[in-house]
């Protein structure tokens, strides 16, 4: 027990919304089916899409490469099923685009035995040749934001990484992904936090999580390598504390600067099931297959985590699972941070933390929007300490560059706290989300000019 230690401190402001995990944080993970046909689109992270290196009607092994890294900030796609690929063309994603994509129709009778590619010893291994195994087996960010992790754990040039922090909080609702992960993958967490200790240069990792996971910190603190410096830090629950600035300032007390990233402040976060799939994958030279997901909500029959092939349609997922009652919403992620899904024909991605259900009487109907009364609601809840209502005004008279320039828009990072609170129903965080997008775009055309 010595190696955790439980605080009090935490970060200011924020919001505790029901946590709704108890109908998932008991169930062991399980192997999901594959299904009749995966559905693979090349855009699975942020940065250049992956390029198609199969063509149709060619016949694949699982764990082979389909589509290449197409730059730095990009990495492959790799089959998670043997079959035949079907067809290649357009395919539709969550933000309701259409994009690229492979289907496959995986072979009924195989074994499905993923084919290994050239392994990287956590010893002998550079730290260059670490980051470039990671980047060869398609790692992303797993928490839900899906960024390249080889290019999170480039320090640049002039900048130190002091700490390892491991994010192992979860606090968004219904989602028990991650702690399922802490307590059945703790030899590949283990392995994962070497190779990412070697690749970023830190002394010291320290895993942070909430309270409401003291089993996973117990379970991880008596697997940790005596040769190992890890430590586990339990914080108080509060929403949202898995945003990597306010986990920071929660564990070490210290603030990312406005605008600045935490390596900033001498710290790479990375995701704890991300740590895991490093430690499953680069011994083997794999491409990442599969990951954990949470199916749950209250219109889900077999609430569960589940080991879910990259590529299975929802609509598949959520038949399998079972449904009850009429659908009214799809979440992919957690019903703050995630997104609604509008096309239950869209695949579960590298980024899919969660799928999380609701029946027509779990969601109020036609809810109005009623002018801000300037309650300040969403000032208190803030965790960055924006004014989310003077953002909201701004949004409505579109002046976006106002917002930008002088009340800090682009360091929301769409928590959804503001929305959460405010009594007159505003989407606040929708607002934001669709400035931020049309502030992007501006800066885009005036580069091109």
């Amino acid at each position: 027990m010595g190696l955790i230690s439980f605080s009090k401190r935490t970060f200011k402001h924020g919001v505790h919304p029901p946590e709704n995990k108890q109908g998932t944080a008991g169930s062991a993970i399980r192997q999901f089916a594959f299904a009749p046909e995966i559905i693979l689109p090349v855009v699975q992270h942020l940065g250049a899409p992956s390029e198609i290196v199969v063509r149709e009607k060619q016949e694949v092994v699982r764990g082979q490469l389909l589509a290449k890294a197409s730059g730095y900030v990009s990495v492959p796609l790799h089959s998670p099923v043997s079959g035949v690929v079907h067809k290649i063309g357009n395919v539709p994603i969550l933000s309701g685009k259409m994009v690229p994509g492979l289907h496959i129709r995986p072979f009924p009778a195989s074994g499905q035995e993923a084919i290994e590619g050239e392994p990287i010893d956590v010893e002998s291994a550079t730290a260059e040749e670490i980051l470039q195994g990671i980047q060869d087996a398609g790692i992303v960010g797993l928490g839900g934001a899906a960024f390249p992790t080889h290019v999170k754990l480039k320090v640049p040039d002039g900048k130190e990484c002091k700490t390892l922090m491991l994010n192992g909080i979860e606090c968004e609702p219904f989602l028990t992904t991650d702690h399922r992960v802490m307590l059945e993958q703790e030899s590949d967490i283990m392995l994962g936090i070497r190779y990412l200790m070697k690749a970023t240069g830190a002394p010291k990792a320290i895993i942070g999580i909430e309270a409401n996971k003291k089993d996973a910190a117990i379970h991880l603190s008596k697997h940790i390598p005596k040769d190992l410096p890890v430590t586990i830090q339990v914080v108080p629950v509060k929403y949202p504390q898995g945003s990597e600035k306010m986990l920071i300032t929660s564990v070490l007390g210290i603030e990312v600067p406005s605008g600045g990233l935490p390596i900033d402040v001498g710290v790479v976060v990375i995701n704890i099931a991300t740590a895991a799939e490093i430690g499953r994958l680069l011994p083997y030279g794999r491409g990442i297959q599969e990951r954990v997901i949470t199916i749950t909500g209250p219109g889900v029959i077999d609430k569960g985590n589940y080991l879910m092939p990259v590529g299975t349609p929802l609509r598949f997922a959520l038949e399998k699972v079972g449904i009850k009652g009429s659908i009214r919403e799809v979440y992919m992620g957690g019903p703050m941070m995630g997104m609604a899904v509008s096309n239950l024909d869209i695949s579960i991605t590298k980024g899919t933390s969660g799928v999380v259900v609701f029946t027509e009487k779990d969601v109020k109907q036609n809810q109005k929007i009623f002018p801000c009364i300037n309650c300040g609601a969403c000032v208190d809840a803030c965790p960055i300490f924006l004014n989310p209502s003077k953002l909201g005004i701004l949004a409505k008279a579109e002046a976006y560059d106002e917002m930008e320039a002088q009340h800090h828009l682009m360091d929301c990072f769409e928590c959804g706290s503001c929305s959460y609170v405010c009594p007159s129903n505003i989407p606040l965080v929708q607002q934001f989300r669709l400035s931020k997008g049309i502030v992007r775009k501006r800066k885009a055309s005036q580069k091109v000019a």
